[in-house]
This record gives structure tokens, sequence and C-alpha cells, in this order.
């Protein structure tokens, strides 16, 4: 379910880049320092059946914008991705899942560093799941937020 608040939020994540919402990724649950997104199997085939390693790289890198949503304050920071890496351990023969959460706690510490400093990295390390609940990949990455300067405005409104 997506909290009222955050529906914006998870519409925005799904439409505003078009390499995004080819893959028909879906933001199914949304609240304060959670997301759970699926992205299905059709649309996302490769040349021999299986989910397209694009597309599983896709909603991995995706995660740090969405979980950005939903754990920081959006009037004052915007997220950039400074790192992905993907480990494929099975063939994705579904759709896929991904699930994020940030305590308050992170999510406070990491506002408050770039607040101090002008900007705060963070590491995220996920798992795509299919439909079975195995994990067919895995996701390491470092994303930041960074203080929006006055003079740009908010991106995301």
């Amino acid at each position: 379910m997506i909290e009222e608040k955050y529906k914006f939020i998870a519409e925005m994540a799904v439409t505003s880049i078009e390499a995004i919402k080819r893959t028909g990724i879906k933001v199914v649950a949304l609240k304060e320092g959670y997301a759970k997104m699926v992205m299905p199997l059709d649309g996302n085939i490769n040349h021999v059946g299986m989910m397209y390693a694009g597309s599983l790289f896709t909603i991995g890198e995706f995660t740090g914008g969405i979980i950005y949503g939903a754990a920081f304050d959006v009037d004052k920071f915007y997220p950039i991705v400074k790192e992905v890496t993907i480990r494929f351990k099975r063939p994705a023969l579904t759709d896929v899942t991904l699930e994020i959460s940030m305590s308050k706690e992170e999510a406070q510490r990491i506002q408050d560093e770039a607040s101090e400093k002008g900007k705060c990295d963070f590491v995220l390390n996920l798992e795509i799941k299919d439909a079975n609940d195995v994990v067919v990949a895995l996701v390491d990455g470092t994303w930041q937020i960074r203080t929006i300067p006055k003079e740009m405005g908010n991106p995301f409104k």
C-alpha cells in the first residue's frame, strides 16, 4: 500500500524517466523509510527467455531514488547515484520484487551529515527476488544526497 503523502513520489518515480517507464516497474508499497517495487517479466525478456540483465540492473539502481523519497526531506536534499554493482545469482523467469527499508535514525544521521557538509553518501545492499522469493541478483551501491542550492530550487516538485 502507498501512503497518501507518498503517492506523488511513487507516481513521479516510475513516470519521469522514459527508461524506467519502459520496464513497467511499479511501486506497490511506499511509506516512511520503506518501499517495495515489482517489475514484470513481460516486456523485459532477453533472447533466451529470462529477464534481461539491464532490466534487473534498472530496478536495483532505481531503488536508491525511491528510498530517497521515503526516508529523506525532499525539500532540502536531492539524490544522485555514485556506484552500483550487480551480481546475478540465477535466471529470473518470473516477475521480480525488491524491498528496501531505512531506519529513521539512519536517515537522520545521513541528513545531518549532508546538512553539515553539503552531501552524504549512503550504501545499500539489496536483494532482487523472483515470484518464489528466491534471490536472483544482489545489488550493492553507493548513493548520495546533496543539499539543494537555493538557486536550483527543488527539482522534484
